[in-house]
């Protein structure tokens, strides 16, 4: 048994886990945690933690943050195996993997800007997924259009061709995956390349990782990820959604948000040993909750 943030895990064979973070902004106590979570599982089950930089969004990530990131999993002191991982080392394979989608027909270009999409979700019934409402599908069909373009998966005929499957969580249980709700998904952005749902599955499969451990806001998403393996031939891996640390207004900890930075917590004197430790014991920084699901 393996006992990781309170939880008891039955024996699982050997573990590969991954911590990701974007290089948008400083790390707080909220991604300590993450990182954690995902350092202690491969350490219980005897398997490797691997670090990956997911620094592919041209207009936010920076090489500051990059720095900054290495600097503060050195002082939480949760050790990685061999050389960081950096997703703009890996566009050539997200591409080879839309090529693979594009030849099997099911996915499109789609020339929308935000705008368009909001004036066509006036003009007809409103589905509303967990990101909102559902991109009506205004470009499925369409060979031509002005201006810049992203691809988007076509759900329908994706689903078509994988039938009915699900996926493995280890407190949540058996999972039935329903992508659906999200309508047809953008897989390559107008602004950079892969989106986070092609690449972190990709990325995921190249690596070797065994057990995703990632936080509970990304749970319904891997019904995406895992239409994705299916479609691709990619290994199904299992899963952890760990829970959230929550500020005193009840929102989960974001950089958006202007939560306190790592960067400020040590430069109280507080040793990342000492954080981690009372990460492990549940016992939250001043201000912060848990949340319960």
């Amino acid at each position: 048994m393996g006992k990781i943030a309170g939880i008891e895990f039955p024996p699982q064979r050997v573990a590969a886990t991954r911590f990701a973070p974007s290089p948008n902004g400083r790390l707080h106590v909220g991604h300590a945690f993450s990182a954690m979570c995902a350092h202690d599982f491969a350490r219980a089950f005897g398997g490797k933690f691997l670090l990956r930089i997911e620094d592919i969004d041209g207009t936010r990530s920076r090489k500051e943050h990059i720095d900054a990131i290495i600097e503060d999993m050195e002082w939480l002191e949760l050790k990685h195996e061999g050389p960081v991982i950096f997703q703009s080392q890996s566009i050539a394979r997200y591409k080879e993997a839309l090529d693979r989608l594009q030849a099997m027909g099911l996915v499109y270009r789609c020339w929308c800007t935000r705008s368009d999409i909001a004036e066509a979700l006036k003009h007809k019934p409103v589905r509303h997924g967990p990101d909102g409402p559902v991109y009506p599908g205004t470009c499925r069909g369409k060979t031509e259009g002005d201006g810049d373009f992203c691809w988007r998966l076509d759900m329908e005929r994706a689903l078509a061709m994988t039938g009915p499957f699900g996926w493995k969580d280890l407190v949540a249980g058996t999972q039935i995956a329903d992508p659906a709700l999200f309508g047809d998904v953008v897989l390559w952005r107008k602004d950079a390349p892969a989106s986070y749902h092609l690449a972190a599955t990709l990325d995921d499969a190249a690596d070797g990782i065994s057990h995703v451990v990632r936080g509970m806001d990304l749970f319904a998403y891997t019904a995406i990820h895992r239409l994705l393996q299916k479609l691709l031939g990619l290994p199904e891996p299992v899963y952890w959604h760990h829970p959230l640390l929550l500020d005193e207004a009840g929102n989960k900890l974001a950089k958006s948000r202007l939560s306190q930075p790592l960067a400020e917590i040590r430069a109280k004197g507080i040793s990342g040993i000492e954080l981690v430790e009372q990460l492990r014991q549940g016992k939250l920084p001043l201000g912060i909750g848990v949340s319960t699901a």
